[in-house]
């Protein structure tokens, strides 16, 4: 199916694409009138397509990542996992419909599934707050967290956020304490904890998720401590500067994997996650069942072990001898 929403990156490609899209919305007597011109047109696409992914910006991935048409965490529960049935409630203020879990089995392994989640139209985006966790979210995470541990199920999160939501109510209501404490929880846990980053990873939203023995990235999400936007406001009081911001940042995958912060990079199709979106289950899919076996056979002395010496490591660095 041709994509209808392109990035402005993609120019190269559009025209292509309508007329791939025109020729097959001709009404023909003869079903194949068209079939050559529409293998060649295919087949230039996907070379134009292919080239352009394979030399984008940071800046260029950020949109990527934010594509409207990219799968999100419920897109992955139902193609990855059996039996997801979702628990609500942080039992102390409400539901947060931005962060969403539950009980879940993959390949017949019982797991806990935690993820943010966004919305496609105007009024879901309204419902899901964008993505973007209030404090009974982050709550509602450390409560699903600690099931998990006693009854020894490994946990599954997918980090998928601008940020932790910046609002007066949430800071009345301890957003930053209830992101301290999902991280310190995540430090201890005492099962295996895998993270994966499917699109925007904002900030201490995105890190209270993030706390993991392995941390995955899609090929074409991002992961940094502030948006683009928001480091260019800063640095040069000038949010047009957003692509300066995002290169400086090294938000995009293969400098994370580089600096040690991410452990693997989850490869995406052509185009993107959200051109065709069946193999970017598959291959997460393929990975998460491959972690979580490798994860499993080590002992919990050894698991919490590494996992400390995997965040404290991050950022160190050696004087000159």
């Amino acid at each position: 199916m041709i994509n209808r929403h392109w990035l402005d990156f993609e120019k190269p490609v559009i025209d292509i694409e309508k007329r791939i899209e025109e020729l097959k919305s001709y009404p023909s007597d003869e079903p194949d009138a068209h079939e050559a011109e529409l293998l060649k047109l295919e087949k230039k696409a996907g070379t134009v397509l292919k080239d352009l992914y394979s030399k984008l910006t940071p800046w260029q991935v950020t949109k990527v990542a934010r594509h409207p048409a990219r799968p999100y965490t419920l897109d992955y529960v139902r193609h990855i996992f059996d039996d997801f049935i979702e628990l609500h409630g942080d039992r102390c203020y409400k539901d947060d419909k931005a962060l969403v879990g539950g009980l879940a089995t993959l390949n017949g392994e019982a797991v806990v599934v935690i993820g943010q989640q966004k919305g496609r139209k105007a009024k879901e985006m309204g419902f899901r707050n964008w993505g973007m966790p209030n404090p009974e979210g982050y709550r509602k995470a450390v409560r699903l967290m600690e099931l998990a541990e006693r009854f020894n199920r490994p946990i599954l999160t997918f980090i998928d956020t601008p940020g932790a939501y910046p609002g007066v109510g949430a800071e009345e209501r301890g957003q930053s304490e209830a992101i301290a404490e999902s991280l310190m929880k995540m430090s201890t846990l005492k099962v295996p904890i895998i993270a994966t980053v499917i699109g925007e990873g904002g900030s201490g939203g995105a890190l209270a998720i993030g706390v993991a023995d392995k941390v995955l990235m899609m090929q074409f999400s991002t992961y940094s401590v502030i948006s683009p936007e928001g480091c260019a406001a800063i640095l040069w009081k000038d949010g047009t500067k957003a692509d300066l911001a995002a290169k400086a940042l090294k938000i995009n995958a293969e400098a994370l994997k580089s600096m040690g912060i991410i452990d693997k990079i989850i490869k995406e199709p052509v185009g993107g996650a959200h051109r065709t979106p069946e193999t970017a289950y598959k291959n997460l899919k393929a990975e998460l069942v491959a972690s979580l076996k490798k994860l499993k056979a080590l002992p919990t002395e050894e698991l919490l072990a590494a996992r400390y010496k995997k965040f404290r490591d991050i950022g160190a660095y050696v004087e000159g001898k």
